[in-house]
């Protein structure tokens, strides 16, 4: 097989898979109301998966030392591809959030071995890391948009149904694969990552993503209800389409080396995201559904422009252990993630839309001022 082909394949197999994980997002209000659940509930089918992405990492490094990639990738999707289809055919809350939460345990494993099997390719690496990141980003945005239409058109449960038609497509092709390389998983070690952590520039790298993608997965994940309440009437559709802006991440990811480029340094793009996503996330005030619509454009600019040059500093400041400090940069990127799935919704709940767009904004001051005071430990950076 051709290195085309194979990347074709795990470009498709991580769309599907990203969309697998977030095509709960946008039906969320129409959930909570099939299950008869709150809107903290509901947000749970999203945040159980952010939670296991964190601490998966830890879960396989101890219990695997290694294992065949393609073995990994075919038992793994066959589970998603069960577990996904019973996802139509749930009854109750707590029947859907079971299977979601198995669902979790294994989208970690393939994303491993997609990921593998493109950084084997030593002479493409980077460029094939690139376009790890856009596939993520692309698979992230199919998934909101396209299920919010199907929803609408054809019912919910055809959602996951279609799903498993796709997670079948790309077991079939992910069996045409001729690699045999194994998945290296790092099993951390407590005094590695006190070492790591002694450095502080993690600490602020580390804080940093967690507190971005608290507020961008707080925000995106409350969105669909806060439309509801300004629009009562408006379709999953609509709503799906909300995601389109989604897709800036790809635009962020293939030209992050020309935004560099601009502002000459790492640390000053990293500050430039920061603002334009402050401004984004306090233009969420405004009830107008075609402002709202827009903003999301910029407001994933933001967060995309910082979480790309956060990787790349991550993993250029330290010449070794790579691969732990990449790792905890994940667990903390996810368990912000996983919080801010959860967490928003019951601010949201108990004191309001305003409310909760106003502990967003204070949240980003706060990391925007923290940087700004540790600019001294970024000097090549800044």
């Amino acid at each position: 097989m051709t290195r085309r082909n194979r990347i074709i394949i795990i470009v498709y197999t991580i769309t599907i898979l990203l969309s697998v994980m977030y095509a709960t997002q946008p039906l969320q209000p129409l959930l909570a109301k099939e299950f008869n659940v709150s809107m903290t509930k509901a947000s749970s089918f999203t945040a159980v998966i952010m939670l296991f992405l964190a601490i998966s990492p830890i879960i396989y490094g101890y219990i695997l030392e290694s294992v065949r990639t393609r073995t990994v990738l075919k038992i793994a999707l066959i589970i998603l591809l069960i577990t996904n289809f019973s996802l139509s055919l749930a009854n109750s809350y707590e029947m859907f959030l079971t299977i979601r939460t198995i669902e979790a345990i294994v989208i970690p494993a393939i994303l491993t071995g997609a990921m593998t099997v493109l950084a084997k390719d030593k002479e493409n690496t980077k460029l094939n890391m690139s376009i790890y990141v856009a596939a993520t980003v692309f698979g992230g945005m199919v998934g909101r948009v396209f299920s919010g239409f199907i929803a609408e058109e054809f019912g919910w449960r055809v959602v996951f149904a279609s799903l498993s038609l796709a997670l079948l497509a790309a077991y079939f092709f992910i069996n045409k694969i001729e690699f045999k390389g194994d998945a290296n998983l790092v099993k951390p070690k407590l005094f590695d990552i006190v070492h790591i952590l002694k450095d502080r520039r993690y600490i602020v790298i580390y804080t940093l993503m967690f507190i971005v993608f608290f507020v961008f997965a707080g925000l995106l994940n409350i969105l669909p209800f806060r439309i509801k309440e300004l629009l009562p009437q408006t379709s999953e559709t609509k709503i799906g389409l909300l995601y389109l802006g989604y897709g800036m991440g790809i635009l962020i990811s293939l030209t992050i080396h020309k935004i560099i480029k601009f502002f000459k340094k790492e640390l000053r793009v990293i500050m430039a995201g920061l603002t334009v996503f402050l401004i984004s996330t306090l233009l969420f005030l405004n009830s107008d559904a075609i402002i709202l619509f827009w903003t999301v454009f910029l407001f994933c600019v933001g967060m995309f422009t910082v979480h790309t040059v956060s990787t790349r500093l991550a993993n250029s400041m330290r010449a070794s252990q790579r691969g732990l400090t990449s790792g905890m940069y994940l667990s903390f990127y996810y368990i912000g993630g996983a919080v801010g799935s959860i967490f928003p919704a019951i601010i949201y709940d108990k004191f309001g839309w305003d409310m909760t767009v106003f502990m967003f904004a204070t949240l980003l001051v706060f990391i925007f001022a923290f940087i700004l005071l540790s600019r001294k430990l970024f000097k090549a950076y800044d």
